[in-house]
């Protein structure tokens, strides 16, 4: 298969057109890259788990475009619902909610909930406009590797796959949409990222925080994506390190093994004598958010075996960052010594 590159937003009409064909596409989010089709078709899903290799118990987030097309695809709407939709629509959230009938089993995996989000990026909302249907689009990359932020991205993974990516330059957020599930009693982050805990519970109060997103977790049946596998990681080994600035410094001059790469904060880099990828400064969780997946990518495009990761704190977005660096990690973390 050829896969054709578009490169301007006038080309959103042959992408919804190969959509409404049934076909697979890659688009642009404000979040990651995302590989669409029509959410209404289990035949189309179904090439997007081949194309991504992606386990068929792994369920997908449906895109719409506009608040009103949440309403045929899911049986109800919890007032928590609207008011998040108020709040951060267009936004990197994504709710889980009862679905309707109309879902087919291939987008949630069986389950009786689907993931709804409305994205941000003009191009992403154009394309679900201009094809008429809602879009199930998880990351645009082969499953476990990290998440494209850029076209070139998409095409190193998909090249061949797929008929069509559409470049809407490099992604804004970095990483995938927070999901918050809201089927219980009480909110339940399922999945950190572009929308923080905390701003959540400014609009909704009390949240439940599920405990696969810091630990190994064992689950049989999930509601969202990121929650089960492997996620996220490059060729390279990661090991997420646990430590103070110097600390941190110490063992990558001491202890590292020569062919391995710090992936550390701005304010360590110049300290550091062996290779390193600067993710950003320490306290800057949204520029380390945005740079972490292609830093990841960069890693093995420089032949590299080993990543040792700085961790960072675990407020705001840095969850989100923590997150997907265990997963990342196959969850081989090291708290250094002071």
């Amino acid at each position: 298969m050829k896969t054709t590159l578009y490169k301007t937003t006038e080309d959103v009409a042959p992408v919804a057109d190969l959509l409404r064909q049934g076909e697979v596409v890659a688009i642009p989010t404000e979040t990651v890259y995302g590989l669409a089709a029509n959410a209404l078709d289990g035949g189309a899903v179904l090439k997007i788990f081949a194309a991504k290799n992606r386990p068929a118990d792994n369920p997908l987030i449906v895109h719409i475009s506009e608040w009103e097309q949440i309403i045929p695809l899911v049986s109800h709407i919890p007032p928590k619902a609207k008011a998040l939709a108020d709040a951060f629509w267009p936004g990197p959230l994504t709710m889980v909610l009862p679905r309707s009938e109309i879902i087919p089993d291939e987008v949630t995996a069986g389950g009786d909930t689907v993931a709804i989000r409305l994205p941000a990026h003009p191009v992403a909302r154009a394309v679900i406009s201009a094809c008429g249907l809602p879009l199930a689009a998880p990351s645009a990359n082969r499953s476990g590797s990290p998440s494209p932020t850029t076209a070139a991205h998409v095409m190193d993974d998909m090249n061949g796959l797929i008929p069509a990516v559409l470049d809407g330059g490099e992604c804004a957020v970095g990483v995938e949409s927070t999901v918050i599930s809201l089927v219980g009693e009480t909110p339940r982050l399922l999945r950190p990222g572009g929308i923080t805990p905390e701003q959540l519970q400014s609009v909704i109060g009390a949240i439940e925080i599920d405990p696969s997103i810091t630990a190994n977790v064992h689950l049989d049946k999930v509601s969202s994506p990121g929650m089960k596998y492997k996620h996220y990681a490059p060729k390279a080994k990661v090991t997420l390190l646990h430590s103070s600035r110097q600390a941190f410094i110490r063992f990558m001059n001491e202890q590292a093994e020569e062919h391995s790469v710090a992936l550390c904060f701005a304010e360590e880099a110049k300290e550091i004598h062996k290779q390193t990828l600067c993710i950003g400064h320490e306290n800057d969780h949204n520029e380390i958010a945005h740079n972490l997946f292609a830093l990841l990518r960069q890693a093995d495009e420089m032949g590299l075996c080993r990543i040792y990761a700085h961790c960072p704190e675990k407020t705001g977005m840095g969850l989100a960052v923590y997150n997907r660096l265990i997963r990342a990690a196959a969850f081989d973390e090291r708290e250094l010594e002071a």
